[in-house]
């Protein structure tokens, strides 16, 4: 699909219906009906940026702030194979106390008692940390652009480098990860034309994983006022990506639940083929407050798990086997 067949299709005016079904098929030929679970495990949200749409930013004083300490994420990690998930992602905010040294020495741990595949999600580093954290044992990263408007993006992120987050993604993909990236739908002042530019640069860099959620406006940041993004854009830019990226995980994502009771379900019959049920301590999942009224913050990990099981037969589908690897290398 061209730039225009992109915005066409991201248009309100243009019936959803077609496109979510061609990313249907499209996503069963490619990756088939299973759905891959990576639990979840925010280790910590202290954050050196200040993005204006994130709630863990680090101008917010309203959030309570935690780490969790190198057992507690074995804990989590424990808990996921128990649960029978084949892998993890591993989230934080950009921390500067978890060094990548310190990081690579948990990654290490989890990846020689388990059989776990495991994501960070920690944010920008140098070339060389990020070889340390790929050594370790570190299978896969995730590092969103958010949007590849460069104007939008320097409103959002006043102290990230547009360049430098390209850069560290090439990076990525030199020290051998498999490279996650993605975006919010609806953000303030973002246009179709930009959301297509989006999709069309999610094949440039040929990614392994795409991340797509909804913008939720949180009330501690300077963005708490702007109206959140609508589930239909989300659910557009999914297939679309599905249809365009062919065969790339796209998770169905937290957000997309959040917005709308079967805002999940949905994104899973319009081309998503992931889901990343959370893991990590009760106690602290209402502090890792990205956008208000997450979902799936008190259930136990063990409720999340039969909930998503249950999500998945309803759909008539099942979770997949094996580890999720990039199907790009196949």
């Amino acid at each position: 699909m061209n730039k225009k067949e992109l915005v066409d299709a991201l248009s309100p005016d243009t019936d959803p219906a077609p496109l979510f079904a061609l990313a249907d098929k499209i996503r069963r030929e490619q990756v088939g009906d299973g759905v891959h679970l990576r639990g979840l495990i925010e280790f910590s949200n202290h954050c050196r940026r200040r993005c204006y749409y994130c709630g863990i930013r680090a101008a917010n004083a309203k959030v309570r702030r935690y780490r969790l300490t190198p057992e507690q994420i074995l804990d989590c990690a424990r808990t996921a194979v128990s649960l029978n998930y084949k892998s993890v992602v591993m989230q934080s905010g950009e921390d500067l106390h978890w060094n990548p040294k310190e990081l690579a020495s948990v990654v290490e741990k989890i990846k020689t008692t388990t059989s776990l595949a495991i994501t960070l999600s920690v944010g920008e580093h140098s070339k060389e940390d990020y070889t340390t954290l790929r050594s370790a044992g570190a299978d896969r990263f995730l590092l969103r652009f958010e949007t590849s408007d460069r104007r939008l993006f320097s409103m959002l992120k006043p102290d990230s480098n547009y360049d430098q987050r390209f850069r560290c993604l090439a990076w990525l993909k030199e020290a051998g990860f498999q490279v996650g990236s993605g975006v919010m739908a609806g953000l303030p002042g973002q246009t179709a034309a930009s959301m297509a530019d989006d999709i069309l640069l999610f094949k440039e860099l040929d990614l392994d994983m795409v991340g797509i959620g909804p913008f939720i406006a949180n009330p501690d940041t300077p963005l708490g006022a702007a109206p959140n993004g609508s589930l239909d854009t989300a659910l557009r830019m999914v297939a679309l990506t599905r249809i365009v990226t062919r065969n790339t995980h796209i998770p169905a994502t937290t957000a997309m639940g959040t917005l709308h009771p079967q805002g999940r379900q949905k994104a899973l019959k319009c081309g998503a083929n992931v889901l990343m049920p959370n893991i990590s301590p009760t106690e602290h999942r209402t502090d890792y407050s990205l956008y208000p009224g997450k979902i799936c913050v008190n259930e136990a990990p063990e409720q999340c798990a039969g909930c998503v099981d249950a999500m998945l037969a309803g759909l008539g589908r099942q979770r997949a086997e094996g580890f999720g690897h990039s199907l790009k290398q196949v």
